[in-house]
């Protein structure tokens, strides 16, 4: 389904074919009944690809311009408050969902570790995993033509050089730190091991001078490919209630992020302290894999727009503990 799904956007001409004909292909499979299954730590050693390619753009030039984001990052933890503040209540008293339910869905972490966390904290899965796989389908599939139809953005722009042009000895490389760094992030109990860890390694090679350009296209391509399957995927078995119930309220609740994204990133352009490209997608509520890829595809700083994204992961996750204490212990209260 997927390759049928790239298939017919290259014939069509349609963007993105890599990344939204398996996307749509394998949504459009899920929604008609199809069995289908993603493809296990295939697609989670996809994801390595990207941990490099942002590992890549850390040079020495990006710690030379933290000092001018570090306004923009503080703006980070008042962007998630906010989100609290109207995604909570929007959830329990519009959907009536359960408090513990509510908070997991509104909070924009990684969709897994909301899903676990939730989960764990005596949440709804099967509401959490639809709530916030329609917000990662609706932002992935409307922030390219926001980027360029609203910004001006070009989403030509070269995702990489083809792996002719690029050394042997940093492919080598890079193939070492995206394995290597995967593996001893998942041994060490790193989250978003597959991202992170690869990420890591590859910023040191970069810093140390032994890495100059990001993976080769192929490589992005198909991290794109599997990205895309593994979002449409998340809907396999999904029921008409469902689709009526969790997947609406994750539609609406798209619309208020997409609100509260708007006014910070406007915020942060008005004051100089990104592009307008930059600003959007350091601010746009998808998943780090998503937005790293948008990122490429839009030509954005990758540096600015992931530390973004990574702030606010980090904050989301650690915090998540935090509040599922305070949802037991107002249950135990109550």
């Amino acid at each position: 389904m997927a390759l049928t799904g790239v298939g017919i956007f290259l014939a069509l001409d349609l963007p993105l074919p890599f990344l939204f004909g398996p996307m749509f292909a394998c949504l459009f499979a899920a929604l008609t009944g199809l069995p289908l299954k993603g493809f296990g730590d295939i697609s989670v050693g996809a994801r390595t690809i990207l941990g490099v390619a942002v590992g890549a753009s850390i040079t020495p030039a990006l710690f030379h311009q933290l000092p001018t984001m570090m306004v923009s990052i503080a703006m980070i933890p008042v962007f998630i408050l906010a989100i609290g503040a109207v995604g909570v209540p929007f959830f329990s008293r519009v959907w009536k969902l359960d408090q513990t339910t509510s908070y997991y869905a509104a909070m924009p972490g990684g969709l897994q570790d909301m899903v676990i966390f939730g989960t764990e904290a005596g949440g709804d899965p099967r509401a959490l995993s639809l709530i916030h796989a329609t917000r990662v389908l609706i932002i992935v599939t409307i922030a390219p033509f926001v980027l360029s139809t609203l910004y001006g953005a070009s989403l030509n722009n070269p995702i990489g050089a083809p792996a002719t042009e690029i050394p042997l000895l940093e492919l080598i490389l890079m193939a070492i730190a995206a394995i290597g760094g995967w593996k001893i992030g998942v041994r060490v109990g790193l989250f978003g091991a597959s991202i992170l860890g690869p990420m890591i390694a590859t910023a040191a090679l970069s810093l140390g001078e032994l890495i100059h350009v990001r993976p080769p296209r192929e490589a992005i391509l198909f991290a794109q490919f599997f990205i895309g399957v593994g979002i449409g995927v998340n809907f396999v078995g999904v029921t008409f209630k469902e689709l009526k119930r969790f997947v609406a309220a994750g539609i609406a609740y798209v619309a208020l992020l997409a609100i509260l994204a708007e006014l910070f990133s406007q915020l942060v352009y008005s004051f100089g302290l990104g592009g307008k490209v930059e600003a959007f997608l350091a601010f746009a509520p998808g998943g780090q894999a998503e937005m790293t890829v948008l990122a490429i595809i839009a030509g954005a700083d990758l540096g600015y727009v992931v530390t973004h994204h990574l702030v606010r992961i980090i904050l989301v996750i650690t915090g998540a503990p935090l509040i599922a204490g305070l949802i037991r212990r107002s249950r135990l209260r109550d």
